[in-house]
């Protein structure tokens, strides 16, 4: 037995009291709700050292979040409006694209009719300060940059500017204005009849941009689709589902959501006022495709309206709501699981507060050669589930496509690489079209653009020996056999800096095993309304 000295039992017994006192009064130490404010309310109150309450809470939260399924997530009001913006319609800043090229804020495209353009702005201007404070050179990142000129609307920002025509510093004050986020990166006809349509995500103004893209294929006598979610992670679930309604006949499901307890809240189905229900169509997907994505593929696929080409997505079948706290700061908190037309949820699995294994998935998968052969795609029997037609289609880990498409190696050499890792197939596009703007500003079309650009060779070898003067040597055995997608990189990403990324994809297709299997799906019938079950390449386990 352990004694205390009496005046010490007094005062412990008086805390303890008053500790209990104030957990009553809070909901008790029973109450889970109320336990952990009461507990920095005891730090507030107690603690022996000053401590700033706010920025412990905001350390907590995130690790309370962790704690759930990988996608819901604390928002920390700091990083809301970031992260808003990247799905909302349009956010406040000076309208321009820019990349960090040696430690510099380099200007690669000024947005049409943006307040950058109004003042001046060039493509290829260098930011070297903003509002009189030095950022060349001091290791700014895009987070940094994108902090400095984004601000509230009709707010001025002052910039200084180097540009290659003047020896002086330029000063330009920029008014912030409204600059619009889109979705859509290219919509450009292949050949005479197919339309290709790239989305990068499902914002806010999705489902109004791809139909204005789509209608403008179609005046170009498009009539066939290739629909590229390559890479989008998702966004707003009603986008996904106002998308696949253009392509779906009256009263075909489209997606269903169940909550807790697998209560059924929501069943949409097609309206049968969709423009495209007639057009033939192919979704093109890979391992990072999600969410959004994994809808409007699941409903066209589940439907049989179209095929499914690439890789399996990534599997989340997961609904997050976000909801506003007090001090401005955000969770996302999963409130629903959604099912495709065939009664499958895609969502992969994982383990609560197993965040790091979930992240790694995809990583396991090029590991396991599932990136090259669909025969490493394992499925449970037990998910397994039928489309409308009666072709096989499994739950549980994304969407599998009809047709598998490996991921392409041909070209790869060590030498390719070596320049992709340093970052020199970047460099090399913008300081050719820095060096060339006057003669290729008057490109408006990628066919012009090709016109004015030196013959493969002589590109190619400016390339090499710009790379070699950036610290990887000319091997020209690996040269040449990477040639023809070091050419078609060269040509895209100088592209991109010229006519915008909707000529990036034009001339970066071109060698796209992905985009030309699905040319030749469209051009031999395999994608026609409705897809029967021998035209199904699922593998089967």
């Amino acid at each position: 037995m352990i004694w205390l000295p009496v005046a010490a039992a007094v005062m412990f017994a008086g805390g303890w009291w008053a500790g209990r006192a104030m957990m009553q009064r809070s909901g008790g130490w029973n109450s889970s709700d109320g336990k952990i404010g009461t507990l920095l309310g005891l730090i507030r109150s107690q603690y022996v050292d000053e401590v700033n309450i706010d920025s412990l809470t905001e350390e907590i939260l995130p690790e309370l979040m962790a704690k759930l399924d990988p996608h819901s997530v604390y928002i920390s009001a700091d990083e809301l409006q970031d992260v808003n913006s990247e799905l909302e319609g349009s956010f406040s800043g000076v309208g321009i694209s820019f990349s960090i090229m040696e430690d510099t804020i380099t200007v690669i495209e000024v947005l049409s009719g943006g307040p950058a353009e109004k003042v001046g702005l060039l493509a290829g201007d260098r930011i070297v300060s903003v509002n009189d404070s030095l950022v060349a050179g001091n290791g700014v990142t895009n987070q940094g940059v994108m902090k400095m000129l984004r601000g509230a609307k009709d707010t001025r920002v002052e910039l200084g500017i180097k540009r290659n025509t003047s020896p002086d510093l330029l000063k330009f004050s920029v008014t912030r204005g409204d600059i619009p986020v889109t979705s859509i990166d290219a919509a450009y006809m292949i050949g005479d009849s197919i339309g290709y349509v790239k989305v990068n995500k499902f914002g806010r103004n999705t489902d109004g941009e791809f139909l204005t893209a789509l209608a403008r294929l179609r005046a170009q006598n498009a009539c066939r689709y290739i629909i590229d979610l390559r890479g989008n992670v998702g966004g707003y679930l009603d986008k996904a589902i106002l998308m696949a309604n253009e392509f779906l006949p009256a009263g075909r499901p489209i997606v269903m959501t169940k909550g807790r307890d697998g209560v059924v809240e929501q069943e949409v189905y097609s309206d049968g006022t969709g423009d495209f229900r007639a057009q033939e169509v192919v979704v093109l997907l890979d391992e990072y495709s999600a969410s959004s994505s994994e809808i409007f593929a699941g409903a066209i696929q589940d439907n049989d309206r179209g095929l499914i080409l690439g890789r399996r997505s990534f599997g989340k079948g997961l609904v997050q709501r976000q909801i506003e706290l007090p001090d401005s700061s955000a969770v996302r908190l999963t409130v629903s699981r959604y099912y495709t037309p065939s009664g499958r949820c895609i969502q992969k699995t994982y383990s609560l507060g197993d965040n790091d294994r979930y992240s790694n998935e995809i990583l396991e998968r090029f590991y396991n050669g599932e990136a090259f052969h669909a025969d490493s795609v394992s499925f449970d029997e037990k998910l397994r589930f039928s489309t409308s037609t009666g072709r096989t289609v499994y739950g549980g880990g994304g969407i599998m496509p009809d047709i598998f498409i490996p991921s392409d190696t041909t070209n790869i050499t060590s030498y390719y690489i070596n320049v992709v890792n340093a970052g020199l197939l970047n460099k090399f596009a913008f300081q050719y079209t820095d060096q060339n703007r006057m003669r290729l500003d008057g490109c408006k079309t990628v066919a012009e653009l090709l016109e004015a650009l030196p013959s493969d060779d002589r590109l190619l070898q400016q390339f090499v020996t710009f790379a070699a003067q950036n610290g990887v040597p000319a091997r020209w055995y690996y040269i040449n056999l990477s040639r023809p997608l070091l050419v078609n990189r060269l040509k895209a990403l100088i592209a991109r800096d010229v006519v915008g990324m909707g000529g990036y994809y034009d001339i970066a297709n071109r060698l796209d095993n992905t985009v030309a299997a699905a040319i030749e799906a469209l051009d031999s019938g395999k994608a026609r309304y409705p897809i029967t079950g021998s035209e199904s390449h699922l593998p089967r386990r």
